[in-house]
């Protein structure tokens, strides 16, 4: 049985990654997220059979749930997408504990066990699609937790795909800039961001993605703005990308 997997399938972005990865060539399609009744419905809208995973993946026995589900069901994933994670803005002091921490948990390290556990069930051809951010490329005061977590994605992802590229296992990981989804609404975008240069919807991000994908590219970034600021952030001083993204926003 050849399957794609899919966290954070039940919104936004992973959602998106649902609908394309139900164009390849699969047996079946591998929600993952913690609500059960937006992981049923995508059937009504996939072709594939749909699997509702039902697990939250920044728990480590949820984590060992999926590792016992692909040891008794033994599929082949020919395609990975780690969409899981979120965001906490606003200053980090004042912020909860427990929430920032199960963020870098859910953002890096869930990630990082689900590339793990799935690896042996991947053969040549496969790909995994990992979610990383614009904020991958630099520290941002006010969402230090989540640009720190996206920077280690980054930087695994091409690891990674150093280390498997020889086995014939593509990894890309995926960098967009502002996206209209809920991810805004749990981080409290509205509180704290008073800039935004362009929005894109996670359905171009996606279309990109898998493009991109095609092309055996290591990192899928959507839109011109967003890659001129990645070209500009290597060279800038660090110092002065994070000043001037505080005056953009006001703190």
């Amino acid at each position: 049985m050849k399957i794609a997997v899919v966290t954070g399938a039940s919104s936004g972005i992973g959602r998106e990654f649902v609908y394309a990865v139900d164009k390849k060539e699969i047996d079946e399609i591998w929600v993952i997220a913690r609500r059960k009744e937006r992981l049923e419905a995508l059937q009504e809208k996939c072709s594939h059979r749909v699997r509702p995973v039902v697990l939250d993946l920044s728990e480590d026995a949820d984590l060992a749930a999926y590792d016992a589900l692909l040891q008794k069901e033994r599929p082949e994933i020919h395609i990975l997408v780690n969409a899981a994670g979120f965001g906490v803005f606003g200053p980090f002091s004042d912020s909860d504990l427990e929430k920032l921490l199960k963020s870098a948990k859910l953002n890096a390290l869930s990630l990082t066990a689900m590339c793990h556990i799935s690896l042996p069930y991947m053969k040549a051809g496969d790909s995994i699609i990992n979610m990383g951010s614009n904020s991958s490329w630099q520290p941002v005061p006010y969402q230090a937790i989540y640009g720190a977590s996206k920077s280690y994605v980054l930087n695994f992802s091409r690891a990674l795909w150093r280390e498997l590229k020889d086995r014939g296992i593509h990894v890309m990981c995926v960098c967009p800039g502002w996206i209209k989804t809920e991810f805004q609404q749990v981080a409290g975008h509205d509180r704290y961001i008073r800039y935004v240069d362009k929005w894109y919807g996670p359905d171009e991000v996606v279309e990109q993605a898998m493009k991109d994908l095609k092309k055996k590219k290591v990192v899928s970034i959507l839109g011109h703005p967003v890659r001129r600021q990645v070209r500009l952030v290597k060279f800038l001083p660090v110092k002065f990308v994070m000043d001037t993204w505080c005056r953009q926003q006001g703190f």
